[in-house]
């Protein structure tokens, strides 16, 4: 087996990221988001600008070996045990002005029993466009030396992993530090800028899956890892919004919590909306602030290659306007059909991100996003069968501006 360590192999990329000048005085809510529909809502077809990959055998140096429970037979070409911790699994992302990104590994391997051996970290990549790579320079270990999980960790140094929490969204705080979103509570965890756990996991009230140790025989009411899959930042910096992934016991199928969380008291404030999936089976992988009343959600079938149906980003706005008692949808791009009149990344003139799971989100201006998939290592094998997939970094111009808030891309 190959071992690609960060920073070595070339990696094609081919990156051109579109920048159009912004409406003047335009503040968000200038009545676009009136036209509100599953279909293109006032959005055409959106287009490719930018593509890199990262390969999926990159690991952390001198990180110790993984994977020992997923057995020695060969998956999608990769045999484990691993000799190193994977840079893998993005299933959040947090955009840093140097042109780096922080980007959330997420629980590991599957599931809890077999991803013991995965040490929770925050990988920083960069997109090199004059060299022609994406590097990893950098990240840091998720743990917990000050003992603030009230529950036995995994390992006694408190490193914290795989069969801890299920990490997949996140926010980067102005001062440094990162609140996370966790499936396995679901729970918010506030962690200081070098990943040190802050606080106590924050629960959400109400709401418990099958991997909360304190059901106590209990039963659950959500999903096995349907927690926190994705969360944004309010812009007046106060609030966080995350947002489940499964649909709690009782609620309409196929319909999401949203809630609002208050920075300032720690605690939930009691507002929430719904977030109405395009079926009962499928799945968000991710948001983002667009501005007061709007975010950008991700929405994905389970399926891969040309499997896969549903890969779409979406317009939410929390107002309601048809008042069905969910949030109001427009798509924004179907990722399974995007232009690429150039041809980026070797690809033909039509793109498509034909992966299982998709989730990362930034917006980059106010006609420009970027997202990444989420990879399973080595699970995952969307873009060639039987392969393992890369890591992927796209750009992606959409056929309008959203009308966003500035300060929703100027300050992530």
């Amino acid at each position: 087996m190959r071992k690609t360590m960060i920073g070595l192999g070339a990696i094609a990329v081919a990156l051109s990221l579109s920048a159009p000048a912004l409406a003047d005085g335009h503040d968000g809510h200038d009545g676009q988001a009136d036209h509100q529909s599953h279909g293109g809502g006032g959005f055409g077809r959106a287009t490719l600008t930018g593509w890199a990959s990262l390969p999926a055998q990159t690991y952390v140096p001198g990180s110790e070996p993984s994977g020992f429970k997923l057995g020695t037979a060969p998956i999608n070409g990769i045999t484990p045990p691993f000799p190193g911790q994977p840079v893998q699994g993005f299933s959040g992302v947090a955009r840093r002005h140097d042109g780096t990104y922080d980007v959330l590994s997420d629980n590991g391997f599957g599931n809890k029993a077999n991803s013991g051996d995965f040490l929770l970290r925050i990988q920083r990549v960069k997109p090199d466009l004059r060299s022609g790579e994406v590097k990893v320079v950098g990240g840091l270990n998720l743990s917990d030396p000050a003992k603030r999980v009230p529950f036995p960790l995994t390992r006694a140094d408190r490193k914290l992993t795989g069969a801890d929490f299920d990490v997949e969204s996140i926010v980067r705080q102005p001062d440094g530090t990162y609140w996370i979103g966790d499936e396995f509570g679901p729970w918010l965890l506030h962690f200081s800028a070098s990943g040190s756990l802050l606080e106590k996991p924050v629960t959400l009230p109400g709401v418990q899956a099958p991997e909360n140790p304190y059901l106590n025989g209990g039963t659950a009411n959500l999903g096995s890892s349907k927690g926190f899959e994705g969360m944004a930042r309010g812009l007046d910096g106060r609030h966080l919004y995350p947002l489940l992934e499964g649909t709690v016991a009782g609620d309409p199928a196929g319909t999401l919590r949203l809630n609002e969380f208050d920075l300032r008291d720690r605690a939930y404030t009691g507002r929430r909306w719904a977030y109405k999936l395009d079926a009962p089976g499928n799945s968000i992988g991710d948001m983002i602030t667009v501005d007061r009343d709007r975010f950008l959600v991700i929405e994905r079938d389970n399926e891969q290659g040309t499997a896969a149906r549903t890969k779409r980003v979406y317009l939410a706005d929390l107002r309601d306007r048809d008042r069905d008692g969910a949030v109001d949808k427009t798509q924004v791009a179907d990722l399974l059909d995007l232009a690429n009149p150039r041809g980026i990344g070797g690809f033909g003139s039509t793109f498509t991100f034909p992966f299982q799971t998709i989730e990362d989100v930034v917006i980059l201006d106010d006609s420009t996003i970027a997202l990444l998939n989420d990879n399973n290592f080595p699970n995952s094998a969307g873009r060639t069968p039987g392969t393992a997939d890369n890591n992927e970094f796209i750009t992606v111009r959409l056929s309008r501006p959203l009308g966003a808030d500035p300060r929703a891309y100027r300050r992530y």
